[in-house]
């Protein structure tokens, strides 16, 4: 919600083999989480659903660098519920709540993740809604290939996308999960 005063954003940050780790939380829970190099998109995302913003750091109250320390162990359902705050159109917020229906090891394309929300005809409106992920990782965008099932888009390069899905299959078989009706 776009406000005219200066929210106060909590603020912290995280070391992980995949490189710094930055994210912002709320009351409400984590409203942003993206890579060191790419604080300006980080910045425009919320900028474009909040206004203006400043960033205060403060202890996590969420435990979020603690559930990326095990995720990054291991323990590949550590992020589960871990509450966002997303804050994006009704389409978006339709489209990040699918993705985190993707279970760990899993993979949909766009195509699929359309038809699973009813609109088969809408794969490159949920490419351009998954590009407008504000909380990756969380919010596992990684998962959603193209109609090849090849890598496709990542806001924080593919080579983090393709370590993810990597460290996601190394605890388990990569699965592919289609669409059935």
């Amino acid at each position: 919600m776009m406000t005219t005063e200066t929210v106060l954003l909590g603020y912290d940050e995280f070391e992980s083999p995949i490189g710094r780790i930055l994210f912002a939380f709320n009351r409400d829970g984590v409203c942003a989480l993206d890579f060191a190099g790419y604080e300006s998109r980080m910045e425009n995302l919320l900028t474009r659903r909040i206004g203006r913003f400043e960033f205060q750091r403060v202890a996590d109250p969420f435990e979020l660098k603690t559930r990326l320390r095990e995720y990054f162990d291991g323990e590949l359902n550590a992020l589960d519920g871990i509450p966002v705050s997303m804050g994006g159109t009704a389409f978006q917020e339709q489209v990040w709540k699918a993705l985190r229906e993707i279970p760990v090891g899993a993979t949909q394309t766009y195509g699929e993740l359309a038809a699973r929300l009813g609109r088969a005809l809408a794969a490159r409106a949920v490419g351009h809604a998954n590009s407008l992920n504000p909380i990756a990782i969380i919010v596992p965008c990684h998962r959603v290939v193209g109609a090849s099932s090849g890598l496709t888009g990542y806001a924080g390069g593919l080579e983090r996308k393709e370590w993810l899905l990597r460290h996601e299959k190394s605890q388990g078989m990569l699965l592919k999960i289609p669409y059935t009706d």
